[in-house]
């Protein structure tokens, strides 16, 4: 029974993580700006931080909106998750786990969903999912 439930609650998950993504990488992008972020970026130490200021609001905003669509939900997954190791230890791992104290728990809780959107297929209206009925019709047909 609770198989029938699981491609609603990933699409649920996937839209609600994805949007959080989005608007993080807009305040990135258009919010603080990029000279904003890559100001941040410097003060926290971020390697070359005039080119992954940029390129971390770009992941966010374009990983977001993959995760929305259910659009190369691996590779979205798996880079989002990496972004928050990252935020993890640049910004957050100091802190401890609480975010009332600017811990790491959002963080992880987000790199966490990122991989397991990104490995569970998506759910319903995936793009993804799409993409591999199509495929597979199209190998039906040309088997006939």
């Amino acid at each position: 029974m609770i198989h029938k439930f699981r491609p609603v609650a990933l699409l649920l998950a996937r839209v609600a993580v994805g949007v959080i993504f989005i608007a993080y990488g807009w305040q990135k992008l258009f919010v603080n700006g990029v000279a904003g972020t890559t100001q941040f970026f410097e003060s926290i130490g971020a390697p070359i931080p005039a080119v992954t200021a940029p390129l971390v609001g770009l992941l966010e905003a374009v990983g977001g909106a993959a995760l929305v669509l259910g659009a190369l939900l691996p590779v979205a997954g798996t880079l989002l998750a990496l972004n928050m190791i990252g935020a993890i230890i640049l910004v957050h791992g100091a802190n401890g786990l609480y975010v009332d104290k600017g811990g790491y728990e959002f963080v992880l809780a987000l790199a966490a969903a990122a991989l397991a959107i990104g490995f569970t297929g998506g759910g319903m209206l995936a793009v993804d999912d799409l993409w591999k009925r199509r495929g597979s019709e199209k190998l039906a047909a040309t088997a006939h």
